[in-house]
């Protein structure tokens, strides 16, 4: 394991030391874990799907790619966010997790974040759902599974052990137009409330606890799944752009901010190999924004559904560094994360987004000056994305003691109190 996995790790578990009291206490989980296992009963009235049900669905996968192009382990854990120790997922407490460590310690490459499947009918509806990701787990979600797959508890290393394709599914789910909207909401602020700003058809389901409602299927998953495509960075700050998925991809963004500046272009439809040069940052949060709801409509998405993955994932899209933002091939998305729904809809929009986030020259410059500087400020924009970051920079360059010091000055820049003017 490398150093950077190593001390992940421990600050992940200390950050869910601090936020399990928050929450329940472990016995306590499981046994609530066990007890929401048991499958929930097929409603005794099945309704047929009116003729005109349609699905669609967005999502997202995120991942790091290292000096030489391959992608990266990294975990989830935002060690800028409390002085160094970590923050917790951006998710409400219902939503439901997968047993054993909790998804801030599994170790992957690539993160899928809030998949939601939208639902329209006219009719009140039941169906039922099943999806699975290749090598690797589906770890939250909302409402209520009828089952989930593995069902014995996980390990930080499961994805590195041989093991079946996580999955999911849920049996009976009615889509119920009249259905009223009081769906859960917790106190505190989360990103995930963003999904619900749309005209979906409200959906149910009966759990042994009662009814649980929201306005979409909602997961989320870790594997170790190759990407469609790969992106090196060259010494010049230039990407080499690699095409894996034997079609074009529909878009790519390549994105580049520096505090308030921001550029970035746009390119239709790569095909095979490529060279893009680091984008100009001569443009605004406003139009890359724009133009990528844009893209999102032209994939299938409808007007509000793009809308609303843009107010859910953003701000973090558009956050300080370098990555290339694209538009994943829907076969690929099929082959990966199959999805079945029955009955089936006339319609199934699957659009989703890549984020490949680079090391770049102008990336390592910027955090060696903040830690220089002892700018905790300035390190904290790279947010999550910080630690594995700095670990690809230290660990190409340094050896394993000089990495060790670095670190530790990482973390004492982070976790000395800001400095007032």
């Amino acid at each position: 394991m490398s150093i950077f996995s190593l001390r992940h790790l421990r600050f992940a578990a200390a950050a869910f030391v601090a936020w399990r009291p928050a929450f329940l206490p472990i016995a306590l989980l499981t046994t609530l874990g066990t007890a929401l296992a048991v499958a929930v009963p097929l409603h005794s009235r099945q309704v047929f799907a009116h003729p005109g049900f349609i699905a669609h669905e967005w999502g997202t996968f995120t991942a790091i790619a290292g000096s030489d192009g391959q992608l990266i382990e990294w975990l989830p854990v935002d060690l800028g966010g409390l002085g160094g120790l970590g923050t917790l997922p951006e998710l409400p407490r219902f939503v439901e997790h997968f047993r054993g460590s909790p998804k801030a310690i599994l170790r992957g490459t690539v993160r899928m974040e809030t998949p939601v499947i939208y639902f329209y009918t006219s009719q009140e509806t039941s169906i039922s759902v099943h999806v699975s990701f290749s090598k690797g787990f589906i770890t939250e979600w909302y409402p209520h599974e009828t089952r989930v797959q593995p069902s014995t508890s996980l390990t930080s290393d499961a994805l590195y052990q041989p093991h079946e394709d996580g999955s999911i599914a849920w049996d009976s789910i009615t889509l119920a137009p009249n259905l009223a909207g009081d769906f859960p909401r917790d106190k505190g602020a989360s990103r995930y409330y963003a999904a619900r700003q749309t005209s979906a058809t409200p959906i149910s389901v009966q759990t042994p606890t009662g009814e649980q409602r929201e306005k979409f299927l909602f997961y989320r998953g870790v594997s170790t799944v190759s990407l469609p495509l790969s992106a090196k960075v060259l010494p010049s700050g230039a990407i080499l752009f690699d095409n894996r998925a034997g079609q074009p991809i529909p878009t790519l963004i390549v994105f580049e901010r520096r505090g308030d500046k921001i550029g970035y272009h746009i390119a239709a439809s790569p095909q095979d190999h490529a060279i893009f040069e680091a984008p100009s940052v001569s443009g605004t949060i406003n139009s890359v924004r724009r133009d990528l709801e844009d893209l999102l409509v032209a994939q299938g998405l409808y007007p509000d559904e793009a809308y609303a993955m843009l107010e859910t994932w953003g701000d973090t899209w558009f956050e300080e560094g370098s990555r290339l933002i694209y538009i994943v091939p829907r076969q690929y998305v099929d082959s990966i994360l199959p999805l079945s729904i029955t009955p089936t809809p006339v319609q199934l929009s699957r659009v989703f987004v890549g984020r490949l986030e680079l090391v770049t020259p102008a990336t390592v410059e910027s955090i060696e000056a903040a830690i220089a500087s002892h700018d905790g400020a300035a390190l904290k924009k790279y947010g999550r994305f910080l630690y594995p970051i700095f670990s690809a920079m230290v660990e190409k360059q340094y050896r394993p003691a000089e990495a060790d010091r670095l670190f530790d000055e990482l973390g004492a820049v982070l976790a000395a109190p800001p400095t007032t003017p």
